[in-house]
């Protein structure tokens, strides 16, 4: 399989789709702006491959195989002739709109521009390009390797061409696609991110504690992790983002994110990747 695929940002979600596109058969070359988080996303890629031997689910000369397909850089000049890119930065419209211009100029007409944003309007990226036909959203959910949904978005430009191959690449890695239209939050986050937000405000206003709220929504209501401690693993700077996306685009006070929420982001506190979140870590 020669095609190559292109990934930006070698974050969580990048370097988790990169792993997974590379475990595909494809090439990769996945791009970020600093070496320091190219060789955190490769060690991030090796350490989950590696568990995956440890599990004998894959054979020890297949992970090298994998990780010897996946070309990191800096440069995004070597996107130049990948079949589609897919985007994963930060949840930011202005640096993804940026991103999106670059990669118009620098890539073939034909190529696809997709984005793995969990709440950012897809027809905004696609018309910060001359090609809004090809642009899309590839939401993969965390952590990429394991979860098998791939929330696909088509902005009011997406042709149907392009839908059509972004679903069948979608397949071939092993993930399910399911298709929505360009709306604040689509249905994975318009669903999920009131439901965190909500459970954020009871406490706030004392009505339980974290560990309190967590255990009834896990043993009430068979979920699988609380949603304090899923914000947590999101990101509360994420949750935050999302709230703010669906809140402005909707302009119904119903998506209002909750000030502690805010408070927290304001200090630092982010979740599991800060240490400190609902929960210390």
């Amino acid at each position: 399989m020669n095609e190559v695929i292109g990934v930006v940002g070698a974050g969580t979600m990048g370097s988790g789709i990169a792993q997974v596109v590379a475990r595909a058969g494809y090439h990769v070359v996945m791009r970020d702006v600093k070496d320091e988080f190219l060789e955190r996303g490769l060690a991030a890629i090796d350490k989950s491959l590696q568990r995956d031997v440890d599990k004998e689910r894959l054979a020890a000369d297949e992970k090298g195989a994998i990780r010897d397909r996946i070309q990191a850089t800096t440069s995004l000049e070597l996107l130049k002739d990948v079949s589609i890119v897919i985007e994963a930065v930060i949840e930011n419209l202005e640096v993804k709109s940026q991103i999106f211009k670059s990669l118009d100029e620098i890539t073939p007409r034909e190529t696809i521009l997709a984005s793995n944003t969990s709440s950012i309007s897809i027809t905004k990226l696609g018309a910060a390009t001359t090609r809004a036909d090809k642009v899309i959203g590839m939401h993969f959910m965390n952590p990429v390797p394991v979860m098998k949904l791939v929330e696909v978005i088509r902005g009011i430009a997406t042709s149907d061409e392009t839908y059509e191959k972004v679903r069948a690449l979608t397949e071939k890695l092993g993930k399910t696609a399911l298709d929505c239209q360009d709306s604040p939050g689509f249905v994975s986050n318009r669903v999920l991110m009131p439901m965190i937000n909500e459970a954020i405000f009871t406490l706030y206003e004392g009505v339980a504690t974290r560990e309190s709220i967590d255990g009834i929504m896990k043993l009430g209501m068979n979920h699988p992790m609380g949603p304090l401690t899923l914000a947590d693993f999101i990101g509360l700077d994420v949750c935050l983002a999302i709230m703010n996306v669906m809140h402005e685009g909707f302009g119904d006070p119903k998506y209002r994110p909750c000030p502690l929420l805010k408070r927290y982001v304001d200090a630092g506190w982010l979740g599991r990747k800060t240490g400190r979140g609902f929960y210390e870590y």
